[in-house]
């Protein structure tokens, strides 16, 4: 009798990422990413540069709503070695310790001993081994699934069983990792400033008379992110460059400065024009002008921030990601005067 199992997914594992902790020991290959859990992976991802400070710490919400990152890829998770002391420790220990070879099927002591060790393979389709692949150069891959994609009904379409890869050959099969896939899991980790804009007046505006709206050049810079797969070669750099700004005034009774409320960025890095002092009834390039005053409730303005996306990879590989999006809210009271003098 063989012994199959479902594969365990409390377990995390996230290489150099601080969003997940690393699984504690599990099985006959104790500690090692083979016998973590299906959503224990390797990649590291750093952001390289940019959004250090007065980060919100959450990330961007893309302007396609039918885009995600990919679900599931497939990574070396172990040696030779590391497959024979697992599949050892089954012996010693049957119907236990049970090894994952897919994100969600675990092996027992036959199916391991019959596939890793003896050449017999339990299927048609499935790949046999004899004696773990020992003195061969290369290691065991297996699927992963993206830690932040559990729930998702592709989560799991990387099924293949736990199979071998020759050193720096990587596998030509569904899902299997590359630049672009990197480039795409990196999307979800790009942590950009909050988005708070310069006002004037900065809290207290004036019915009629326009808000200035802006943002000095070099308050937003390109963020940066690398995303590294180790033992592979693979590697990909995502960058998020900020090109618009779009401002909801919080209440239908105002005018935006564009129409659109649409703010470019200027040539220099800016957005709008800063206020200065003789320009109260002019209309800005970027702002509202309020039409009723507040009741004691302050509209919230909301300014959204769009981000450029774009990627480069190993093998000089590179392209373009959806558009990404994040915006916050600003408290903003109108007072009604006869005149103003600014």
């Amino acid at each position: 009798m063989f012994t199959l199992g479902a594969c365990p997914t409390a377990a995390h594992a996230f290489g150099e990422d601080n969003d997940h902790t690393s699984p504690g020991p599990s099985g006959g290959a104790s500690g090692n990413t083979l016998n973590a859990g299906a959503t224990a992976t390797s990649v590291t991802v750093e952001q390289v540069a940019g959004g250090k400070s007065g980060t919100s710490g959450k990330g961007l919400a893309p302007v396609d709503p039918n885009w995600k990152p990919p679900a599931c890829w497939y990574e070396p998770v172990a040696t030779s070695k590391q497959v024979k002391a697992a599949t050892d420790q089954l012996k010693k220990t049957p119907n236990e310790n049970l090894v994952p070879v897919t994100p969600s099927l675990s092996w027992g002591q036959q199916l391991m001993v019959d596939t890793f060790e003896k050449d017999k393979s339990p299927s048609d389709g499935i790949k046999s081994y004899k004696n773990f692949n020992l003195g061969k150069d290369g290691k065991f891959w297996r699927g992963v699934v993206n830690p932040d994609m559990e729930d998702d009904p592709e989560a799991y379409n990387c099924q293949e069983i736990l199979f071998w890869q020759d050193a720096g050959v990587l596998p030509k099969i569904a899902n299997a990792p590359t630049p672009k896939v990197l480039a795409s899991y990196a999307y979800d980790k790009i942590k950009v400033p909050d988005t708070k804009v310069e006002l004037k007046p900065e809290a207290t505006s004036k019915v009629n008379l326009p808000t200035w709206v802006w943002l000095d050049k070099g308050t937003f810079e390109d963020v940066k992110v690398r995303a590294e797969l180790p033992g592979t070669g693979l590697w990909a750099e995502t960058t998020a460059k900020p090109v618009a700004l779009h401002l909801e005034p919080g209440t239908g009774d105002a005018t935006t400065f564009p129409a659109s409320g649409d703010c470019k960025i200027n040539d220099d890095g800016s957005i709008g024009t800063p206020y200065t002092k003789g320009s109260s009834k002019q209309d800005p390039p970027c702002g509202i002008a309020y039409l009723r005053a507040t009741d004691g409730t302050p509209f919230q303005m909301k300014a959204s921030l769009t981000w450029e996306i774009s990627w480069e990879g190993s093998g000089g590989t590179g392209g373009d990601l959806p558009n990404g999006t994040f915006d916050g809210t600003q408290a903003i009271d109108v007072e009604e005067v006869q005149s103003v003098n600014r």
